[in-house]
Order: structure tokens, then C-alpha cells, then sequence
């Protein structure tokens, strides 16, 4: 199959990415890492003893930073439709997260433990067309959202993945109906023709 200009163009871009490359050196599996770490830099979220949930973790590099900031003291469960190579002391589930089966299956494994923080970069199969991923991807966000109502402690946190646009006012609007706080985060990580940006809930209510 021959290659498109567009596909060329992205393996230039990636290939030259300061963050790709900076991840191939330091060990972790995508430059969405930086991502997380630059958003706890600033926030600090994640501190040992916490137990972390991690939406739609592969391949693994989330789940790679908040084992790093926990200093082998607290817990991660992942979760991905997408199968994920192990990471050390992360609890990993596979299955599609907007399955009932499979959202039990994650809260059998925190055997009723409350949650510290909810981290999800969760994404859908971008189509391409803007409407119809906004829309995918806030529900994705409300699923998050819902997920974090029934298991953050109070006091906890839940860091969410959206797109600028459709959706966004009304999750924007769901979390400030359950956190003290809701912020807005785009990581230098995040590429500027991106149009993710990140809600940052604080204190659940």
C-alpha cells in the first residue's frame, strides 16, 4: 500500500519530535508521558500511598509515570480496550471501558477501595471527522466522569482527556457540578494542531 503525503508528513513530524525522542531515552513508551508529568509538575497530583486509576492506559506510559511519582507506595489499575505489556506493579485490565461488564470487572479489582485520583487519556478511533470525534471523545470524558463520581474519595482528583468544541462546555459543566474546581490544562507535549485539552477536576466535593 502506498503511502500518502499525510502519513509521510506525520512520520517526519514524529520522528523528529523532541518528546519522541526524549521518551526513547528515558524509557517510557510514548511522549504522552511528558504530558502527565508536566501537568503533575504544576498540580501535583500523584503522591505516594495513592491509589491511581488509569482510563485507557496503553501503551503504558501514564501508567509508567505515576508508578515513578508514587515511589513504590500506592496502587495502579489501568484499563484499555487495547491489549498493554506489562508495567511494573501496575494492575491491568483489557477490555472497552463503555461496557458495563467490563467497568464491573475494574471495580471488583479496587475491592472497594476508594480512589485518590483518576487519570484518563482516553481517545476513540479519530475518523477525521471533527463533529462525530467531539463528540466521541466526550462521552468518553462523561464515562470518565460518571466513573469518578462512584470512586474518588472526597477530596480526590480526576484529570480528563477532551477536544476544544463540541461536548466540552457540557463536560466542563458536569465537573464543576462534583469538584470544587475545574481547570483547564494543554501540556507543551500536547502538538499545537491538536485540538485536545485536558479538565482537571480538584476536590471532589
Amino acid at each position: 500500500m502506498k503511502r500518502t503525503r499525510t502519513s509521510k508528513a506525520w512520520m517526519q513530524e514524529h520522528v523528529s519530535d523532541e518528546f519522541v525522542k526524549r521518551a526513547q531515552r528515558e524509557g517510557f513508551r510514548a511522549r504522552a508521558a511528558y504530558k502527565l508529568m508536566e501537568i503533575d509538575d504544576k498540580d501535583h497530583l500523584i503522591k505516594p500511598g495513592m491509589v491511581v486509576v488509569d482510563l485507557g492506559s496503553a501503551p503504558g506510559s501514564w501508567s509508567q509515570v505515576a508508578m515513578q511519582r508514587l515511589q513504590g507506595k500506592g496502587q495502579v489499575f489501568a484499563l484499555d480496550i487495547l491489549e498493554m505489556q506489562p508495567v511494573p506493579g501496575v494492575e491491568f485490565l483489557q477490555g472497552d471501558f463503555r461496557e458495563d461488564s467490563v467497568l464491573a470487572q475494574l471495580e471488583n479489582k479496587l475491592e472497594g477501595r476508594q480512589v485518590d485520583l483518576v487519570i484518563s487519556d482516553m481517545a476513540p478511533n479519530i475518523s477525521g471527522i471533527n463533529v462525530t470525534d467531539q463528540a466521541r471523545v466526550a462521552h468518553l470524558a462523561e464515562l470518565a466522569l460518571e466513573f469518578a463520581r462512584d470512586w474518588l474519595k472526597p477530596g480526590g482528583n480526576l484529570l480528563v482527556k477532551v477536544f476544544a468544541g463540541s461536548g466540552f462546555d457540557d463536560n466542563l459543566k458536569a465537573m464543576r457540578e462534583i469538584f470544587e474546581q475545574v481547570v483547564t490544562r494543554k501540556p507543551k507535549a500536547s502538538r499545537d494542531r491538536s485540538s485536545e485539552i485536558f479538565l482537571l477536576g480538584l476536590k471532589k466535593r
